[in-house]
């Protein structure tokens, strides 16, 4: 299969590029074939965010969105951020810049499926259910991209069902996987695109959407919130969103260079639940829907280069998302916009890179937002009190123009201390009300996943899950999986300890990947079509 532009991943970044390529080449009269590739059962199906819509990057992209009923966009109407003590809560300032007034309450996955269908009105083509798994390079370019084979059992070996995956050749290869993308990690490291760049680092979102009955819902009403659970022991926080028809989106961020290996993203969302103040929202509700995703928190300064040759890195598998602003969405859209006319030029002109893209990214609102902000995320390092602090003197003093950027030097995985310097955190057991366990939680993502197909969670070592990660760390991956994919049991047999891995359970979030102290851990997209099957997320 041939085309002049594949696309991997059919997320907001991998659409918007679609959609622009289209209009562009529309625009000059010129044919050009596009394809989107895309692992989830559906477009919008492993698709995940908070999300209150910064709509300036739709506004460019599709002015007349609104008209069009892209998606049920609830303004806000209301937005307050507070610091949560163990029992009250304290409202912060406001920063103008941040507010989210004139943003919008959406479903990323639902905006997905209507841009898709937007897209294929253009012209665009759909696969989803393909999971691309590796690249085509000839002398030292990508020229194309493998899809998956499916109907493999777990050993690898094809069943009656088996179906050898396609080889699809493209004069340009957008990368646009989301977080942590198997392809783009292996493109920053073939093409050392992370050389100028400090290691990037990364927070993981769990969001739940719940039925509410509360004398506290209000329709447009955003609140985020800082503090407890979390405190000192992680930088990170919790939000409510105010959706139609009483329900609400309510989640936590844990960013993932914690160092206590004890520490569980998701019972720490379960604590924030139980906070006073949220709990009176969740008491008599209903929850809907749970669903996990990393996020890509490193800043500008840990962007990797966008460019490759034979191809561009868009949305999150770069890094776009404006982390005090706590707003990805639009910049991934923006991504998508100066790629795409990067990768036109690149065509025209028979290049095999598309070097406008890094010199549009330069002159572009994207970069000047992020370049402002690039120091607060990096100083909470410091702990949470200096990085209110420091944000402060940084927007009211410096106004994001400190002559000076922070940059750290270890990458999330490394920040973890052995076990016997960590205190133990006990966890309060779940109600089944409010708080709940990984396993019906994980049942509320609707994976759908073959148990019969190969692991995509592979261990480059056996042994370490025992002796590293065990003896030394506490099998933290017990922990910040949220998915309950990882279980130390007893081997009968043999007395031991041994690491089971429930892949079956896996909702893409990518937190093993990025947090295995010693990299051991690889995920790979599985069989096609497999994973969570978001609707309202």
């Amino acid at each position: 299969m041939h085309y002049d532009v594949v696309i991997v991943g059919g997320g907001i970044a991998g659409i918007a590029t679609a959609i622009k390529l289209k209009q562009e080449a529309a625009a000059t009269g010129t044919e050009l074939s596009v394809v989107v590739f895309d692992k989830g059962s559906f477009i919008g199906a492993n698709v995940i965010s908070g999300c209150v819509l910064d709509p300036s990057g739709l506004n460019e992209l599709i002015p007349n969105w609104q008209e069009l009923h892209l998606v049920e966009a609830t303004a806000v109407r209301s937005d307050s951020l507070y610091y949560l003590t163990n029992t009250g809560k304290v409202k912060l300032p406001h920063v103008r810049e941040w507010s989210n007034l004139g943003n919008y309450i959406i479903s990323l996955s639902q905006l997905c499926v209507k841009l898709a269908q937007y897209a294929e009105q253009l012209g665009v083509e759909f696969y989803p259910g393909f999971a691309v798994v590796d690249l085509v390079i000839s002398n030292g370019r990508v020229v194309g991209v493998k899809t998956g084979a499916v109907g493999l059992d777990k050993n690898s070996q094809p069943t009656a069902n088996y179906d050898e995956g396609m080889t699809v050749l493209a004069k340009q290869v957008v990368i646009a996987e989301g977080c942590r993308g198997s392809l783009a990690k292996k493109l920053i490291k073939q093409f050392s695109l992370d050389r100028d760049s400090v290691p990037q680092t990364y927070g993981l979102g769990i969001k739940e959407i719940w039925q509410v009955s509360s004398r506290q819902y209000r329709l447009g009403k955003v609140e985020h919130f800082i503090g407890y659970p979390l405190n000192n022991n992680a930088y990170g926080g919790g939000f409510v969103y105010h959706l139609p028809n009483n329900r609400i989106a309510i989640g936590l961020v844990t960013a993932l260079d914690y160092t206590n290996p004890y520490l569980s993203p998701f019972e720490e969302f379960q604590r924030f639940k139980l906070h006073p103040y949220v709990k009176t929202l969740l008491t008599g509700a209903k929850r809907l829907e749970y669903g996990a995703r990393t996020v890509v928190e490193g800043g500008i300064q840990a962007l990797p280069r966008l460019v490759f040759p034979g191809g561009v890195l868009v949305g999150d598998s770069a890094g776009f998302l404006n982390v005090p602003k706590i707003k990805g969405v639009h910049n991934a859209i923006k991504s998508g916009i100066l790629a795409a006319q990067a990768v036109i030029d690149a065509i025209k002109h028979g290049h095999d890179l598309a070097t406008a893209y890094e010199s549009n990214f330069k002159h572009s609102s994207v970069y000047q937002e992020l370049h402002k902000v690039r120091n607060i995320r990096p100083s909470f390092r410091l702990g949470l009190f200096v990085g209110i602090m420091y944000t402060a003197i940084d927007h009211y003093l410096f106004r994001g123009r400190a002559p000076w950027t922070f940059r750290w030097r270890k990458a999330d995985h490394k920040r973890l201390d052995y076990a016997y310097r960590a205190k133990p955190i006990t966890y309060p057991k779940p109600d089944g009300k409010i708080t709940f366990d990984k396993t019906s939680s994980v049942y509320l993502a609707n994976i759908s996943h073959d148990d019969a197909q190969p692991n995509h969670l592979k261990l480059k070592n056996t042994v370490i899950p025992i002796k590293v990660n065990f003896e030394l760390f506490a099998s933290p991956e017990t922990r910040y999986c949220p998915a309950g994919v990882y279980e130390v049991t007893l081997n009968p047999k043999t007395n031991t300890q041994q690491l089971h891995i429930h892949a079956q359970n896996c909702v893409h979030c990518k937190a093993c990947d990025i947090k295995d102290p010693t990299q051991n851990i690889t995920w790979l997209p599985p069989e096609a079509g497999s994973g969570p099957q978001y609707i309202d997320m």
